[in-house]
C-alpha cells in the first residue's frame, strides 16, 4: 500500500515542469473532473475578453508576479544615456561610468543596414525585445531578437532590420527610443522570419494575414498605408502608420477605447497582477505577449496596445469575438521543434515551432533563472 502511494506521488511530480519561476502543469489532472476554465498553466488566469470593433484582448493575470527590477529596458536606457546605439563606423567615442573608453570608431568600419553597435553603460543588464524601434542614424531600425546585454559588456554588434526603406542619410549617428513596438505582422517577419525584404513587405502591406476576397474591407487600406509612409517619394517612414492624419483612420480613438475598457476590466483584481494578454482579430486568436512581472507588462503595455490596434485596423473588420477555449490554447506550452541560443550566465533564447504556432521565450540566467518574456503567435504564412 505504501509503495503504491509513493509511486503515485512520484507520478504527480513527473507531471510538473518548472520554467524560469513559472510552473507549467503537464499530463492528465489528478481528478477525473476538468479544472475550472479560468485556471491556466503556471498559475495564470485568463479573464473575459475586452472587445472593440474587430479586436478582442484577453488579460492574463497571475498572483505570482516576479521581481524584475534588476533589469533595464531599452527605452529607459536610451532616455538616461546609460545605453548608446550608433551606426557602425560613426565618429567619436564613448566612455563608461569609470571613465574608460568602451567604444572606438576604428573598431567598426562602414555603416550597414542590418547591424548597429549597442553599448550598455548602466549597472543593470539590458532587456531588448524583438520589434522595439530605435529612431535616428541613417535609418530607423527595429530590434531583431529578444536578448539581454550584460553589465560591462563590450560594444555589441546588434542585429536589426530597417523599417524606413530609402533613407540612408542622417545628421546624427546616434539613436533615440521611438517609444514604439512595430505591429504584429512586421514583428513576426523580424522576430521569426528574420528577412529584411519580408519586413519591408509587411510594412507596406499593413498586415500579412490572408483574407478571402469576400472579407469586409479594413479601416486602414494598403493604399492609405503606402501613401502615408511614402513621404517625399524617396523614403518610407514606418512611424507615419501610427499618425491618424496620415492614414485617415482614428488610431488614437481606437487605442483609447480599448485602453479604457481594459482598465475597467482589470481594476478590481485582488492579489493578482496583469502580466500579459492574448489578442484576437475578428475571432481569430493570433498573438500573445506575457511577461515575468506586472511591472514589465505595465512598462510595455501602451506601446504593445498601439501595435495591436494598428494590426486590427489593417485587418478585415470582422466583428466576431474569439472563443475563450481558443484563447486558452495560447497559454499552453508548445511541443515541437526547438531552437536555442545562449550566452552562458546571461540569457537563453528559445524558439518552439508546432505547426503554424511559434513560441519564443527569453530566460534570464542571472541573478536567477526567470522567463522574462514569452511570445506566442499564429503565423500568417
Amino acid at each position: 500500500m505504501e509503495r503504491s502511494i509513493f509511486a503515485a506521488f512520484i507520478g504527480c511530480l513527473l507531471g510538473i515542469s518548472t520554467l524560469g519561476g513559472l510552473a507549467f502543469v503537464w499530463g492528465p489532472p489528478a481528478s477525473p473532473q476538468p479544472p475550472p476554465p479560468s485556471r491556466m498553466e503556471g498559475e495564470w488566469r485568463l479573464l473575459e475578453p475586452v472587445t472593440y470593433e474587430n479586436i478582442s484582448v484577453f488579460p492574463v493575470v497571475s498572483s505570482n508576479s516576479q521581481d524584475t527590477s534588476a533589469f533595464l529596458t531599452l527605452e529607459e536606457g536610451l532616455a538616461t544615456g546609460e545605453v548608446i546605439v550608433r551606426e557602425h563606423g560613426s565618429e567619436g567615442m564613448v566612455r563608461g561610468r569609470d571613465g574608460h573608453v568602451v567604444y572606438s570608431p576604428q573598431y567598426y568600419t562602414g555603416a550597414t543596414v542590418n547591424q548597429l553597435v549597442l553599448i550598455n553603460r548602466s549597472k543593470r543588464p539590458l532587456l531588448l525585445l524583438a520589434g522595439e524601434l530605435v529612431s535616428g542614424g541613417k535609418q530607423d531600425r527595429v530590434i531583431g531578437k529578444d536578448r539581454i546585454v550584460p553589465v560591462n559588456a563590450p560594444p555589441l554588434p546588434l542585429d536589426v532590420f530597417c523599417v524606413e526603406h530609402g533613407r540612408w542619410t542622417g545628421v546624427s549617428q546616434q539613436f533615440s527610443a521611438a517609444n514604439t513596438i512595430v505591429h504584429p505582422s512586421v514583428r513576426e517577419r523580424a522576430a521569426v522570419d528574420q528577412k529584411q525584404q519580408e519586413v519591408w513587405d509587411a510594412v507596406r502591406s499593413g498586415t500579412t494575414a490572408k483574407a478571402p476576397p469576400s472579407a469586409p474591407a479594413p479601416q486602414m487600406s494598403m493604399q492609405s498605408i503606402q501613401g502615408a509612409i511614402a513621404g517625399n517619394g524617396r523614403t518610407e517612414a514606418y512611424e507615419k502608420i501610427y499618425v491618424s492624419g496620415a492614414v485617415g483612420v482614428p488610431i488614437d480613438e481606437f487605442v483609447e477605447q480599448v485602453q479604457r475598457r481594459f482598465a475597467n476590466a482589470t481594476s478590481n483584481l485582488k492579489g493578482e497582477r496583469v502580466i500579459g494578454v492574448v489578442v484576437a482579430y475578428g475571432g481569430e486568436v493570433a498573438w500573445s505577449d506575457i511577461f515575468a512581472s506586472g511591472d514589465l507588462f505595465d512598462h510595455y503595455w501602451n506601446k504593445l496596445l498601439r501595435s495591436y490596434a494598428v494590426e486590427a485596423l489593417a485587418r478585415p473588420t470582422y466583428r466576431a469575438v474569439a472563443s475563450r477555449d481558443n484563447a486558452a490554447e495560447f497559454l499552453r506550452h508548445l511541443n515541437g521543434h526547438i531552437t536555442e541560443e545562449t550566452d552562458p550566465g546571461v540569457y537563453r533564447w528559445r524558439e518552439i515551432t508546432e505547426g503554424r504556432l511559434t513560441q519564443i521565450e527569453l530566460d534570464a540566467l542571472q541573478p536567477r533563472t526567470i522567463t522574462l518574456h514569452r511570445l506566442l503567435l499564429h503565423r500568417s504564412s
